[in-house]
């Protein structure tokens, strides 16, 4: 067992402390590429200016093939690209594959003092962040790195939900949670065979009417990751760490796509992952408050004064619960306008 007085301490000699809070950066789309593709790693410094976090993709969608040439565009890019404010992030290959070892050494000893988060495919326990925690400490203190890598974990199998809170307090490095439907799906031996979203046959059925009950009867589809996402995001509530929705495989449906990636929101994930440019506009869209819920929140926020007690306005009761809702709406708002005028302005900042 591990005593908590030493859970701040670095794991190997020479390796940067780790960090006591994870900073809350703008996250709103990780938007993957992949390294070996030339002439999408060309578009990188322009797709960085639009998005919160570039992800470089090393893992699943990447031919045995090309697993190589993938790592090595990965580290040329964090090299020698300029990526602005953007942050730069790598999903390194799954902990039970050949090339998991050399995607570490590679890239935190060349460039990890480039790259802000490295993300674990397939996490199933916190004996995983436990490997990945004390190697990457080595490799930092090889490298003489002056800050921590943090760790990003996906949920992808039944063991890794079933061990969620675990995971997401298995290391100081925990930088947030993404929800993996597809592969979760498998190993759920659930019956469908989208990448996110909802489906169909997953639905609910109004009763029939006793007057006529032969008539039609209207149909709501259902979300199949709701329960889910619920449960990620309080195991990431309660240790401090940030959740995110993962992908939407069906690139021409925006319009799902923005409901999904709003069902996440209003569920309390930062961000969503965006597999094509539609994607990071809709993400953009989706995890920046609406403005009128700014304004009405500022309003709440300004009456309360202090927090305490409980005034009225327009009607409705506002009390220090409510005051806390609109803190964490304005809260997110200040820091999402930082870098963008025209949210600022339509936040009234």
């Amino acid at each position: 067992m591990r005593s908590p007085k030493d859970f701040f301490k670095p794991l190997a000699l020479g390796a940067p402390e780790p960090l006591r809070e994870i900073p809350f950066k703008p996250s709103r789309m990780i938007h993957f590429f992949d390294p070996s593709n030339e002439k999408m790693a060309a578009k990188v410094p322009d797709i960085a200016r639009k998005a919160d976090v570039v992800l470089g993709n090393l893992e699943d969608a990447i031919p045995i093939d090309k697993k190589e040439a993938a790592r090595e565009g990965f580290i040329r890019i964090a090299r020698e690209m300029d990526l602005g404010d953007a942050q730069l992030w790598t999903r390194v290959n799954s902990l039970d594959s050949p090339w998991l070892l050399d995607d570490l050494i590679r890239i935190v000893t060349e460039v990890g003092d480039k790259v802000d988060v490295i993300m674990v495919p397939k996490v199933e326990g916190p004996e995983d962040i436990h490997y990945v925690d004390r190697l990457l400490a080595q490799l930092e203190a090889r490298a003489e790195l002056k800050r921590p890598l943090l760790v990003h974990a996906i949920l992808e199998t039944a063991r890794g939900v079933a061990n969620v809170e675990a995971i997401a307090t298995a290391s100081p490095r925990m930088q947030g949670l993404s929800l993996g439907p597809a592969d979760l799906a498998a190993s759920r031996r659930m019956k469908t065979t989208r990448v996110g979203g909802g489906h169909p046959g997953y639905l609910v059925r109004v009763d029939p009417d006793p007057a006529n009950p032969d008539a039609p009867r209207a149909t709501y589809q259902q979300d199949l990751w709701h329960y889910t996402i619920a449960r990620m995001v309080d195991a990431c509530a309660a240790a401090g760490i940030l959740p995110y929705y993962g992908p939407f495989g069906d690139i021409k449906d925006v319009v799902a796509c923005e409901d999904q990636f709003r069902n996440a929101f209003l569920l309390g994930c930062v961000g969503a992952w965006s597999l094509h440019p539609v994607q990071i506009d809709i993400a953009k869209k989706v995890f920046s408050p609406p403005a009128d819920e700014v304004l009405w929140a500022k309003r709440v926020i300004e009456a309360m004064g202090d927090g305490s007690g409980a005034v009225m306005i327009d009607g409705k009761m506002q009390d220090d619960a409510t005051y806390k809702q609109c803190k964490v709406v304005v809260e997110l708002a200040e820091m999402l306008a930082k870098n963008d005028p025209e949210l600022a302005a339509s936040y009234g900042f």
